[in-house]
């Protein structure tokens, strides 16, 4: 009996052809001809003829439907995209294979869907406004509004589309005075004092920032503020938000309103935003040409919606590379300082020194640098509260980034001394202005020379004594500049600069108060020290912080050693009156005053005891090795972004001060207190002829009034547009 033979396999494989594209590992598509066949696992499961759409498609959402592929790999081999693939799957699915073989595009004797603007634009024609008005605020042509408002409203009524596509005949007439922002008839018919409509298109998302248009009005409380605009168009921050914001989606306070509001308020010394609980809307709101000014939720969750982007420290940067455009003459030299904020909550952050305090206080370390004439450039947040020889090269490098590789002096006080830091700062370019810190010697008093000169318009005049100066054991050669007082006290200055003279050198040290002057003014005219939110970010579990250990066993080393002081006095009294007929000895003596003794050489011992004690502590050590609650930092991305804002309104006052001062003769005394009560005045708002004049009430004085009707003439010679409209903004001073 033969035994049994075993079959052989069939081979299903399709041979590889030309003709035949591969879908995947079990699924393959064969042209033969006209005919198009899929195999799956080399058995024909669809044929069709080419050409026959409908049996292609049908083909294609199979394979898919049924598992066979996926649609990547269909939509490759049958060259569409998956996007067409899950199209033609949701027809087969509402309409089955008839809606395969649908053609493409709207089917005839059928009108596209409007598009979503239209509604919009029915609402704004019922309101009163024409094409060209509806056209503008929507941001479509004026063709397509016509069209549609033609074709909706032959649907509903028998109005003509030529009537329609000049509604502004029909449009209720402009009450006497009402504005036009451009001098066109864009606002015909419009109630700048009640923006409804402007609302409800933002609410539908049809609008970015509402439209600035100002009601005319007289004596409008605190309008002279709007002199500060063409200070604050120079500085180019309205530019420098968009291109770093963007834009902070559909609304009727938008970036740009937003950002005018800001500054605006902190002109007017509005500190925070719960002060405008003390102002009413509608008045702050003809300022910025609205109805009625963002309120104190609305403002918090505008500086909320900017902060999530966590672009301050770029929207400073580039603040700061306007002004080093504007004002490179100014940057010959910078001071640069540290401003400490305390901190009175209840989370625990790391403390350090404040100076005008004298205490160690829980805080946050803010480094700004300023220019030449005291006006800030930008400012950075200190980490754990670094100190100046930490901070100034990080400082510098961005100082780098803005002046290019221009020289620059910087000025800064005892807290950076550091000669090999000074090392590193010269091999970069900079050169130093400082006070020399520790021991030195005292010069003798007539070394000392009387100069004087004429500095920027003032008459200066020190006694000084001008010598070199070796450091690091010679490999350091810098110049001392020592100034004596009129009490005799000697005040050391070291600088890298040998090019200027001795009494220039002192002038610029001493201009550091200028700096200090500024953190104060800020204080207590922009409330720089206030919080701008409650939020707290986790500090870094890997950075070093001084060790609180360490500082408790400094603490009793301290006590320790005054202590000893004390015992030492008594026993040094107790010598010093110590009768000789009585105890005639140094032994007679120490065994009289043995207990004193006693107790002086047990401090010893505990004072030796403790310093062994503080050589085996860290003197740093990571925050996650701090013990108690977690140590935590302020939010400081809403914060800088407020300081940025804060700085800003600062140098435009600056501005006005800097082309005022020419114009008053008491400028030096009271001519920054002159520009804010011009900022607080009241005035009349007219617009015409595609201005806006600002008409300022007069001063308290005559002399006053012509002073700042000098600089409107000067303002007016700038040409600046208030913000988001067309007005070419004219100032003057009511005789």
């Amino acid at each position: 009996m033969n035994p049994i033979q075993e079959q052989p396999e069939l081979d299903l494989a399709i041979k590889p052809s030309p003709d035949i594209n591969t879908i995947n590992g079990k699924c393959t598509l064969k042209k033969d001809g006209a005919v198009r066949v899929i195999y799956v696992a080399g058995l024909p499961i669809h044929h069709w003829t080419e050409g026959d759409q409908r049996a292609e498609a049908s083909a294609m959402v199979n394979l898919v439907m049924s598992g066979f592929a996926d649609q990547n790999d269909v939509a490759l081999a049958f060259g569409k995209t998956p996007r067409t693939l899950r199209r033609l799957q949701r027809r087969f699915e509402a309409e089955g294979t008839d809606g395969l073989g649908r053609p493409r595009g709207r089917p005839q004797e059928t009108q596209s869907a409007p598009s979503p603007w239209v509604r919009s634009a029915r609402v704004l024609h019922r309101a009163g406004l024409g094409v060209r008005s509806i056209a503008h605020r929507l941001g479509v042509g004026k063709t397509a509004v016509s069209k549609w408002l033609a074709r909706v409203s032959q649907t509903a009524s028998p109005t003509s589309a030529r009537q329609l596509a000049t509604p502004e005949r029909a449009a209720p007439a402009s009450p006497a005075g009402s504005p036009q922002n451009d001098g066109a008839d864009s606002h015909a018919g419009f109630d700048p004092e009640d923006r409804w409509l402007d609302r409800l298109l933002a609410r539908l998302g049809k609008i970015d920032d509402a439209e600035p248009i100002f009601t005319p009005g007289r004596r409008v409380p605190r309008a002279g503020v709007l002199l500060a605009v063409p200070a604050l168009a120079q500085s180019g921050i309205f530019s420098v938000a968009e291109e770093v914001y963007g834009h902070i989606g559909p609304a009727f306070y938008g970036l740009r309103t937003t950002m005018v509001a800001l500054l605006l308020l902190a002109l007017l010394r509005i500190k925070r935003p719960e002060g405008l609980k003390e102002h009413a809307p509608p008045d702050l709101g003809r300022l910025l040409g609205l109805d009625r000014a963002p309120e104190v939720k609305t403002l918090r969750r505008k500086l909320t919606r900017l902060a999530a982007y966590s672009k301050a420290e770029v929207f400073g940067r580039k603040l700061a590379q306007k002004r080093v455009a504007q004002r490179g003459k100014a940057l010959g030299f910078l001071y640069i300082d540290g401003h400490v904020r305390v901190y009175h909550g209840q989370r625990r952050i790391p403390k350090t020194h404040v100076t005008r305090m004298r205490l160690s206080l829980p805080a946050t370390t803010d480094y700004w640098v300023n220019d030449r004439a005291g006006d800030p450039l930008f400012v950075v947040t200190a980490e754990v509260n670094a100190g100046m020889v930490a901070m100034l090269p990080k400082l510098l490098a961005q100082v780098r980034r803005l002046v290019g590789k221009r020289r620059v002096t910087v000025v800064f006080d005892r807290g950076g001394w550091s000669p090999k830091l000074f090392v590193r700062l010269l091999k970069a370019g900079f050169d130093i202005l400082t006070y020399r810190k520790g021991r030195w010697r005292k010069i003798s008093l007539s070394d000392f020379k009387r100069c004087a000169k004429t500095i920027e318009g003032r008459r200066v005049a020190y006694k000084l004594n001008d010598r070199n100066i070796r450091l690091m054991k010679g490999r350091l050669w810098l110049r001392q500049v020592t100034r004596l007082g009129e009490d005799g006290h000697q005040t050391p200055i070291v600088t890298s600069r040998r090019d200027l003279a001795a009494v220039t050198v002192a002038y610029r040290m001493f201009e550091r108060w200028r700096q200090e002057n500024f953190f104060k003014y800020l204080r207590e005219e922009y409330a720089l020290d206030a919080l701008a939110d409650y939020q707290m970010e986790p500090e870094k579990q890997d950075r070093t912080v001084p060790n609180p250990q360490r500082r408790a066993v400094e603490k009793q080393l301290a006590a320790a050693r005054a202590e000893l002081k004390q015992v030492q006095a008594l026993y040094g009294q107790a010598a010093a009156t110590n009768e000789e007929r009585a105890r005639p000895t140094i032994r007679g003596f120490k065994i009289a005053h043995g207990k004193l003794g006693q107790r002086m050489r047990d401090i010893q011992e505990r004072i030796a005891a403790i310093e062994a004690r503080r050589e085996q502590t860290l003197a740093r050590v990571p925050v996650r090795d701090l013990g108690g609650e977690p140590l935590v930092r302020l939010s400081r991305e809403r914060k800088h972004l407020t300081n940025c804002i804060k700085m800003v309104a600062y140098q435009s006052e600056s501005d006005l001060f800097a082309l005022l001062r020419p114009r008053y003769k008491r400028a030096d005394e009271e001519g920054r207190t002159l520009v804010t009560t011009a900022l607080q005045s009241a005035a009349d708002l007219e617009v015409r002829d595609g201005e806006l004049r600002v008409t300022l009430a007069p001063l308290s004085s005559p002399h006053r009034s012509r002073a700042v009707a000098s600089l409107c003439e000067e303002l007016n010679g700038m040409r600046t547009c208030f913000p988001g409209t067309r007005l070419v903004m004219k100032f003057g001073v009511a005789s």
